[in-house]
């Protein structure tokens, strides 16, 4: 006999179900913002792509590229630029750490090396001159046939000039008949007086101022003379002390043979 009861049917006591709490839009931007806060606060937020390489987010970025720029505008303050214009204190044409060139030692002359050479002493130009200048003497001063030769002869042709020894003042000029003929006296005003005998000619007269080297007359063999020449005296202090005219010329830088 068929049981027409229906079969139990074994109930399997269901689990009881989890509900998951859905997120507003509003929780999910705070979440994220708290998370990049975090991020900024340890200096970064480093991801991970898929072959694990690290990179750095935009945020750091901009924190590192805001750092490096303070740190060159600061370095630019301090240190002056290596290029462009110089400062008002500073020359266009050097740097301040530019050594200047050494100047070029000069070359020393050949005429600096060489050895001076001596000069050569020169006798100082005398004021005074020869009466006749180039003549040879044929007497000097000096006992001469027992008595005294108070001068010195020279001797040229007859006509010679005869000049003045020194400027000064004519005192005689002419034959006065002393046996000295025709004969011209000057005073030189310094304590010496020239005597000028035997010549044919006289060229000034009495009184006249005369000139170094001047002509004074010409040569000849008045008065007591045996041929044509000139017999000059120097008196000293006054007339008739003569002296010897051959040291009294040296010291006046005349050399004569006497």
């Amino acid at each position: 006999m068929q049981d027409d009861s229906p079969t139990p049917t074994r109930e399997i006591p269901h689990a009881p179900a989890r509900h998951r709490r859905r997120l507003s839009r509003r929780s999910r931007l705070l979440a994220v913002g708290a998370v990049a806060l975090a991020a900024v606060g340890v200096g970064g937020v480093v991801m991970t792509d898929r072959e694990k390489r690290p990179t750095t987010s935009p945020v750091a970025l901009d924190a590192q590229t805001r750092a490096e720029a303070a740190e060159r505008a600061d370095r630019s303050a301090r240190e002056p630029a290596a290029s462009g214009s110089p400062s008002p204190s500073q020359s266009p044409s050097a740097s301040p750490t530019a050594k200047p060139s050494p100047k070029p030692k000069p070359k020393a002359s050949r005429t600096a090396t060489a050895k001076a050479k001596p000069k050569k002493s020169t006798k100082p130009k005398s004021s005074w001159v020869l009466p006749m200048a180039g003549s040879a003497i044929t007497s000097c001063y000096g006992p001469r046939w027992g008595t005294l030769h108070a001068g010195i002869d020279f001797a040229m042709p007859a006509g010679t000039p005869v000049r003045a020894a020194f400027a000064g003042t004519v005192t005689k000029a002419g034959d006065v008949g002393d046996g000295y003929g025709i004969s011209v006296v000057i005073d030189h005003g310094n304590g010496y007086l020239t005597h000028y005998a035997h010549l044919s000619t006289a060229r000034v007269s009495v009184g006249a101022k005369v000139s170094t080297g001047q002509t004074i007359g010409l040569e000849g063999s008045t008065g007591d003379s045996t041929g044509p020449h000139l017999h000059f005296e120097v008196h000293q202090g006054q007339m008739w002390n003569q002296i010897d005219p051959a040291p009294f010329l040296r010291a006046r830088g005349l050399d004569v043979a006497c």
